[in-house]
């Protein structure tokens, strides 16, 4: 199998797996003892916790390890709203279902800034809201398109407002440079199995001096921040993969995307790349196919041992375009002919030329199949 679904999940890596493996077997120790074993496992967690922090630029003692992105989103959110003054939630028409149904879920009133085209937030309407608003949540860039979001500009005219802002970094940790000093955010969210890490484990940065109040109580664990026995051995492999991004050989995973693009390009007609192509992910490709639907190219292309997804992993099996793809103005015949490509680090430049002609033949077939009448246009959406 050829794996290009990277966006949904990346695999584990090896190195990774190894420093986990000793903390599930014999380190099992509760953290939050004072015997020995336990002070061993605490000591891990500490390094992790720097980890992860040397990595986005923070100190170690603002890294909260949560049990994923979406704890991590929610305990943002949740805390910004017990807090926060009377005033609007803003958010982006494209934030992630964490964020929306989270923010849905709050008794303030919810704004949602409009997008444009090519999926970056319309910054004109962003300072408009601001001037009602009592916190922001951003996401660094797009789980779908993989458009990149104009995330520090929007931090400063927040700061201006003096409007709290947390952004869903979540699918842009390990694509794109997260310093949280230069982006200028309160708060940050992360999930380490979308940089070759565990499932079931995140973070969630938070400011010094930030006001934080928790969404759940117990022991007290992660400076009352985040209550509950820790899960030492995921965090233990967060912080390795953390540290294994830090300290990686950059490879061209935009050479891969642009490769595939292209191979697609000369192979068929009617391809068309969704998004703001100048201010994307370097390893996501977004493409919609004339005349195919996505459900029926995913099974050819399953059957050719290729994984990749339609829309978005958690937009699988709905027969229904994304709010994304609706927010951009994406007709829904195209939205729902749509694919996203996502390449991880471990992918190669062959996986991405086998990968393109595979996907030439399935649409093909497909169109056959179908007889659909395709015109000959690439369009690029900006």
């Amino acid at each position: 199998m050829i794996y290009l679904d990277a966006n949904a999940t990346t695999p584990l890596l090896p190195e990774v797996l190894e420093a986990m493996l000793p903390w599930m077997r014999e380190g099992y120790a509760n953290p939050s003892g004072s015997y020995s074993a336990a002070k061993l496992a605490r000591r891990a967690i500490d390094e992790a916790r720097g980890q992860v922090a040397e990595w986005i630029g923070a100190d170690a003692g603002e890294i909260v390890f949560t049990g994923g992105g979406t704890e991590s989103v929610n305990a943002a959110l949740v805390s910004l709203d017990r807090l926060g003054a009377p005033g609007a939630a803003v958010v982006s028409a494209i934030e992630h279902s964490a964020v929306l149904r989270c923010a849905e879920s709050f008794s303030r009133e919810l704004v949602r800034v409009p997008v444009t085209s090519g999926g970056r937030i319309e910054m004109d309407a962003f300072a408009t809201a601001l001037g009602g608003a009592s916190f922001v949540s951003l996401m660094a860039a797009n789980n779908e398109t993989g458009v990149i979001q104009p995330l520090e500009e929007a931090a400063a005219l927040a700061r201006e407002h003096r409007v709290p802002i947390h952004t869903d970094a979540i699918q842009a940790a390990g694509k794109m440079d997260l310093n949280v000093k230069a982006l200028g955010v309160d708060l940050l969210s992360l999930s380490a199995h979308k940089f070759h890490g565990p499932k079931g484990v995140g973070a969630l940065y938070v400011r010094e001096g930030l006001r934080f109040v928790p969404m759940q109580h117990g022991g007290g664990q992660e400076s009352g921040r985040r209550c509950g026995t820790e899960n030492t051995a995921g965090i233990v492999g967060m912080g390795a993969a953390a540290a294994w991004m830090s300290r990686a050989v950059e490879v061209s995973l935009a050479a891969c995307r642009d490769a595939f693009e292209t191979r697609l390009i000369q192979g068929i007609s009617g391809v068309i790349v969704n998004g703001d192509v100048r201010n994307r992910l370097v390893n996501t490709s977004h493409l919609s196919f004339d005349g195919c639907d996505a459900a029926g190219l995913l099974i050819l292309l399953d059957e050719a041992g290729i994984a990749c997804a339609a829309g978005s992993a958690c937009m699988t099996g709905k027969q229904r375009p994304s709010h994304v793809q609706l927010a951009m103005g994406i007709p829904e015949a195209r939205a729902k002919s749509s694919l996203r490509i996502s390449f991880s680090r471990l992918n190669t430049l062959e996986d991405a030329l086998v990968a393109a002609d595979a996907m030439v033949k399935a649409v093909e077939k497909l169109r056959r199949v179908q007889g659909a009448g395709v015109g000959p246009v690439v369009v690029y959406s900006r």
